[in-house]
């Protein structure tokens, strides 16, 4: 019987040969938003994963839009060449398709690296924060430093930030680009009621929330050719009563396909710091089912995918198109070739590898190697 996870699934003009996304994970480790030796060779390690995509880390638009001052960026010509080179290491030694997803960390930026505490810098000579946007003053949390309100102008530079980033996406190659409307960043705090208190045409109702990712969808769309396509990673919950529903992010989902889309990513959570997402294996799944049904577009689930049988059986089952795992690439950056084997399916490998295929794994007694 044949691997639903295995078999292609084609997104505009792109077809990937299998449902398996290595799901964006911050380094934390670039010069002014530069990539560095640490990117090509995390990623030079992924282009070989087996995955059908490889979406590379939150890649800021503008400088103090970056979460922490090792995030990545796509704001200067010398990010640009940086990422290029990469990307050319990656296409020479892999296989994988690579997108980008570009991001503005609005409130949560001016931050820590995880291992420095993963909170908001101190407003010091040695930590140097910066000033950060979102829709109100109001902090992500009690750690972080009051952003300052949106403007028209901020509005403006924003979205132009967004239109050039992807310019650049297209010319250092990436096969697909990603919007991050998740995880408490910018967009999604205009998107969640938990964070966006606004009482003009940005804020309110749902329309209002909507208007400016969506605004930022529109004017990405239309310069990222047909062929290419365009995605968003969307809150599927933001696990409150007062926040995000499944039904919010459906509605939002078939929102965002009208305005050219072609696929979203649902994930969760992390619109402020006072609530916590389950820690339960798949608990994206049901989101992206509910979001796949009502919007129809092409839909990917995250969170806690751990083995194959599960990944087999959402995508099998239809629960979602296609599913991300992170850690699980982290601890095995070979767990699709492994996946594949178990699934009675192949994935293709350089010919350096091409030993250690799913036919050939099992070497009996004294054979050479």
């Amino acid at each position: 019987m044949s691997s639903a996870l295995f078999s292609p699934i084609k997104l505009a003009g792109v077809e990937l040969p299998n449902r398996i996304v290595v799901a964006p994970m911050c380094q934390y480790s670039a010069d002014d938003g530069c990539a560095n030796d640490w990117h090509l060779t995390h990623l030079g390690m992924l282009a070989n994963s087996g995955a059908g995509l490889v979406v590379i880390e939150a890649t800021h638009v503008e400088r103090q839009g970056r979460i922490t001052h090792g995030c990545l960026g796509l704001y200067s010509d010398a990010n640009e060449a940086a990422l290029a080179r990469v990307l050319a290491h990656c296409r020479y030694i892999g296989k994988a398709k690579f997108a980008v997803q570009l991001a503005h960390a609005g409130r949560k930026g001016s931050s820590q690296r995880p291992w420095e505490g993963g909170k908001g810098l101190k407003d010091s000579d040695v930590d140097q924060p910066w000033e950060t946007i979102a829709p109100t003053t109001e902090p992500y949390g009690p750690d972080w430093l009051p952003p300052r309100q949106m403007e028209a102008a901020d509005f403006k530079r924003v979205r132009d930030a967004f239109v050039d980033a992807a310019k650049r996406s297209l010319r250092v190659g990436f096969d697909a680009i990603e919007l991050h409307m998740a995880h408490g960043y910018l967009m999604h705090s205009f998107l969640s009621p938990l964070s966006n208190k606004r009482n003009d045409e940005y804020g309110g109702d749902r329309a209002g929330r909507w208007r400016f990712p969506l605004e930022v969808t529109h004017a990405v769309r239309a310069v990222v050719p047909k062929g290419i396509p365009l995605g968003a990673r969307i809150t599927g919950s933001d696990w409150s009563d007062d926040g995000i529903t499944a039904e919010e992010a459906a509605a939002f989902a078939k929102e965002l396909k009208k305005h050219g889309l072609d696929y979203v990513d649902v994930s969760s959570g992390s619109a402020n710091t006072a609530v916590r997402n389950p820690n339960t294996l798949g608990y994206n799944v049901p989101l992206a089912e509910e979001v796949k049904r009502v919007s129809g577009i092409p839909t990917r689930a995250v969170g806690l995918i751990t083995s194959p049988q599960q990944a087999e059986a959402i995508v099998a089952e239809g629960r979602a198109d296609m599913v991300a795992l992170a850690r699980g690439f982290l601890d095995n950056p070979h767990w699709a070739w492994h996946a594949a084997r178990d699934l009675g399916a192949d994935v293709e490998r350089p010919k350096q590898y091409a030993r250690v295929s799913s036919k050939t794994w099992a070497l009996p007694a004294g054979a050479a190697h």
